[in-house]
């Protein structure tokens, strides 16, 4: 059952929450973050990414930068511009993109449920990545960024969204990317103890986005509990920050795939080679996105295809065969260009669906770039059904949209 606390959060002034809220750390990179984050002292990215306060170059990983981290989360708590709530809380927040509006509760997440599975995930992590994150964590004495979990409907639970929704937001404003973020505060004990008791019924949740903020967030957690020989285990260190949604307000959309060369073949015979396990057909020039299940899209010498996979070549009871991810991957990517390792190979790279499909036309037109692959979205289903099977999906697999902002709440281990 999934154990879930209230916390005091750190959170910016209503008045300045615009001003401090950034993108998740991993969407960009340090020259972009330092772009952003301009002349704005006040920006979380000299939080979450403070190599933009030296000079450009300066390596991220260099230790000065972890500390420069830690003076800095400091300043924003001495100038106000983050303060901490006086009582434990949890918070509703919502995400508004193309007129839909999803709504999770930020909770501490207990650690054990994550080290014991009834976290779920469905994506490998990286050793090197997960170390970065723990020393943020580590270092600031706090989860500076929530995780983003799933969890199945539960209708209690979309009562008391439906409840604290009703009433004036505590935040509310539109990120300059256009999308909508507001955050409704639970301060209610009655209210909180519904929150801690629906989430208790609750078998299992499921890691959507942030498979690295995760793990290094409940190892952290699980490093301070081995090291404290008073360890009692109600100790704040024992929860991470995480942001839950019902799954049925989540969206996954596409992520494609865009590759350099055909390992040696023209377009021609690259064509009449997938027409042994594809029905291949000519769309022309006009943009073709997949229209279902099994059906790919490939943009290739100007030209737009549809590609629909023949029966017998995928296993449709198989969770992680049944993938389009697997498909395009074992028949395409590995058998016909010899691309094996989807994480390592610098031949292959892969574009979020938000960017459109005129990004892939693009990187092909461009000459960068031979081919382009476009794939049809994972459902929640199939991503909950992976996690309970005990499976990982491919890399790159889904793309979740909008990102979860961050420095609207903040979680302090101690």
């Amino acid at each position: 059952m999934a154990r879930v606390k209230p916390f005091k959060g750190v959170r910016p002034p209503r008045e300045l929450v615009e001003e401090v809220a950034s993108r998740p750390y991993d969407v960009l990179n340090s020259e972009e973050a330092r772009k952003e984050a301009g002349d704005n002292e006040k920006s979380l990215y000299h939080i979450i990414k403070p190599e933009i306060d030296f000079e450009p170059g300066f390596d991220e990983h260099d230790p000065a930068v972890y500390d420069k981290a830690v003076e800095n989360f400091n300043k924003f708590q001495r100038e106000g511009w983050l303060r901490q709530d006086s009582k434990e809380c949890y918070y509703i927040y919502a995400q508004t993109m193309d007129g839909r509006t999803q709504y999770g509760f930020v909770v501490g997440a207990w650690v054990p449920d994550y080290m014991e599975g009834r976290i779920k995930k469905h994506e490998l992590t990286r050793r090197d990545k997960e170390e970065d994150r723990m020393k943020h964590v580590r270092c600031n004495n706090a989860n500076i960024e929530p995780v983003f979990f799933a969890f199945p409907d539960n209708e209690a639970l979309q009562n008391i969204i439906d409840e604290v929704t009703a009433s004036k937001p505590e935040y509310d404003f539109v990120a300059p990317d256009g999308f909508g973020h507001t955050l409704w505060v639970i301060d209610n004990d009655d209210m909180i103890a519904r929150v801690t008791e629906e989430f208790a019924k609750i078998p299992a949740m499921y890691i959507a986005d942030g498979h690295h903020r995760s793990a290094a967030a409940a190892l952290v957690g699980a490093e301070k509990a081995k090291n404290n020989p008073n360890h009692k285990g109600d100790e704040e260190y024992n929860y991470f920050m995480a942001v839950a949604f019902p799954a049925s307000h989540l969206k996954i959309i596409d992520y494609n795939r865009v590759v350099k060369d055909l390992n040696g073949m023209t377009p021609v015979e690259f064509i009449d080679r997938l027409r042994d396990n594809f029905d291949v057909k000519d769309m022309g020039t006009q943009t073709y996105h997949p229209s279902g299940l099994h059906n790919f899209s490939l943009y290739l010498d100007g030209r737009w295809f549809s590609l629909t996979a023949k029966e017998g070549t995928y296993n449709d009871s198989d969770p992680i065969g049944v993938l389009d991810v697997t498909v395009s991957s074992d028949l395409i990517l590995r058998d016909m260009l010899g691309i094996t390792d989807l994480r390592s190979d610098k031949r292959i790279d892969f574009v979020g669906g938000i960017r459109g499909l005129e990004e892939l036309k693009r990187r092909v037109d461009s000459g960068e770039m031979a081919m382009a692959l476009a794939l049809y979205p994972v459902t929640m289903k199939q991503l909950m059904d992976i996690a309970d099977s005990g499976n990982i999906m491919p890399p790159k697999t889904t793309w979740f949209e909008p990102k979860l902002r961050s420095g609207l709440v903040i979680h302090k281990l101690d």
